[in-house]
Formats: C-alpha cells, structure tokens, sequence
C-alpha cells in the first residue's frame, strides 16, 4: 500500500521575526562581525542566544535579546524546544565543521528539529546574508509545515 504524504499547514509568521543567534567557540568573531553589519536590521526583531555568545552579542552591540544556557550546558536544546513551541523563527547557527564537539548530538539535534519544524536555517555567513536581505525578513509570511498529527496518532507497536 503507498504511503501517503501528510498534509500540510501554514503557520503565520509575522513580519517581526524571532530569530536565534548561536556560535561555535570558532565562529563567535564571525557571528559578532556580521550581527554589527546587520545591527539595524535585527534590531527591528526579537532576539535569542545562548550563552556566552549572548553576553557578546549584548555588550557589543547594545541591543536587547533573550539569553539562554550556554550550548553544552542546554542552550541548543532551549532553543529546539524553542523551536517546537513556535517561539522562533529563524536560526543562525555559525557551527564549525571542522571542530569536534563534545556537544555535538545536541547540535544535530537542534538541526534536524529546525528542519523537521520548516524554519530557515543559516550555518554560515553567506546562507545569512541572502536570508537577512530578503524581502521575507520584514514581511509576513506563511510557513508551510507537515500536518503531523497523523504521526501523533499512530498506534505504538507493543510485545
């Protein structure tokens, strides 16, 4: 029997975004480098970030944003149930590939319940600038999102 696609749904987005901001120890000077060229532009949006990069991002740039635990102590998975409750919009997530990290299921996690959940996601500084500058940013938009109460409602196999 074919298995049938899910329908789906859309969940409004409204033009001010609720974007997290996150950086690997490697990438914080990055992260803070593009927020400064982007100051204006986030400031017109509510912000998230996780520890010790929210302490940078605050001081350097001024700007008021929710902090959360640092990301080895919980802060990605804040901001996946973040996420999963429909408080964020976007994730900035500067994450470096070439480091191992102890933390490192925690931020496959967070990746695959932002994918999961259909949110924009932007690993480097590049995918960020495109988002960032796109007319979507200060408008509303319709997220469409997998109906998964089908999914809820499936019987759990037992011995």
């Amino acid at each position: 029997m074919p298995e049938t696609q899910p329908t789906q749904r859309k969940v409004p987005i409204g033009a001010i975004k609720h974007i997290a901001l996150v950086a690997h120890d490697n990438k914080k000077r990055e992260l803070l480098e593009w927020a400064r060229f982007n100051r204006e532009l986030l400031a017109q949006h509510v912000l998230y970030a996780t520890g010790t990069t929210g302490a940078m991002l605050e001081r350097e740039l001024k700007l008021p944003l929710i902090r959360l635990q640092s990301g080895p102590l919980g802060g990605d998975q804040q901001i996946g149930a973040k996420i999963v409750e429909g408080e964020i919009d976007f994730l900035i997530f500067f994450w470096d590939p070439l480091q191992p990290l102890p933390h490192d299921p925690d931020v496959k996690a967070l990746l695959r319940v932002a994918v999961v959940w259909n949110i924009p996601i932007a690993c480097n500084r590049a995918t960020a600038d495109f988002v960032i500058s796109s007319p979507l940013m200060s408008a509303a938009y319709e997220r469409l999102l997998p109906d998964y109460e089908s999914y809820r409602l499936t019987p759990i196999a037992t011995s």
